[in-house]
């Protein structure tokens, strides 16, 4: 098996090289990852300047290439050429908070992740969730087990089509987690706060902060599997068609 490895926190992040040394023992490896920090980017496709690539080093010795795309170009032009071997799972990781929620769309983690749904691939977003941001690759060893585990299972059968998986990990040791749990989408709760300042000239600028966002703890979510010590499994997709609003808009079509 060969499996593509990227991330949203670039190339040097402990979670990525906690990841690639868990599915080594799996599978041969290919990491393509940002040369730097893409976090909260979305589902971005790079069109109006050419991308760059790069050969480089992980810090365990191991081969790796960096580019100054986005997470979902890193899959992008592995698919389309880059690498020549046929790939056959992405998995996107490990980021240091977690993706639940409303935070799918925003992290660069789960769009590389849909960028392989997109090229018929099987893929798994793996975050674990932290507080603080572990700087050593052992926080990350229990998220690495758990993706590779995944990841064995999802290619001995297969996900639905255009169907991935959004994984987070508590931050426990293995033996102390509950287990694994199939999740839905929770409810985030963000405290984004508008914070103005000015330059040396009197210019305003600005900066989006607040508060860390919470959840709401509804049985069945990831959030509530997190705070409950279960590793939680989302699947998702990329149809985002409210297929229940179908019926209630019909009005909407009648005669102009």
């Amino acid at each position: 098996m060969h499996v593509l490895i990227t991330n949203d926190d670039g190339v040097d992040a402990p979670g990525l090289l906690a990841l690639a040394q868990a599915m080594r023992s799996m599978a041969d490896v290919t990491v393509l990852a940002p040369d730097h920090n893409w976090s909260a980017s979305g589902h971005v496709k790079t069109l109006h300047r050419p991308l760059r690539v790069w050969q480089t080093v992980l810090s365990d010795g191991s081969p790796a290439m960096s580019t100054d795309g986005a997470p979902s170009d890193c899959v992008a032009l592995a698919v389309l050429g880059l690498v020549d071997k046929p790939i056959d799972l992405v998995v996107s990781g490990i980021n240091p908070h977690a993706n639940v929620g409303h935070d799918v769309t925003y992290s660069g983690t789960v769009t590389a992740a849909m960028e392989a749904v997109i090229f018929d691939l099987p893929a798994l977003a793996v975050s674990l969730d932290s507080m603080d941001v572990p700087t050593s690759v052992e926080a990350y060893r229990t998220a690495g087990d758990i993706a590779r585990l995944l990841s064995e299972r999802v290619l001995q059968g297969r996900l639905p089509p255009a169907v991935f998986l959004n994984v987070n990990v508590p931050l426990l040791p293995r033996d102390e987690l509950r287990g694994i749990v199939l999740t839905r989408q929770g409810l985030r709760v963000y405290r984004d706060a508008l914070i103005r300042r000015e330059d040396p000239r009197g210019r305003p600028y600005y900066w989006i902060g607040g508060e860390a966002p919470t959840g709401i703890l509804e049985v069945g979510t990831d959030l509530w599997a997190l705070s409950e010590g279960w590793v939680s499994v989302t699947p998702l997709q990329l149809d985002l068609t409210a297929y229940p609003a179908l019926e209630s808009l019909t009005a909407l079509t009648l005669p102009i």
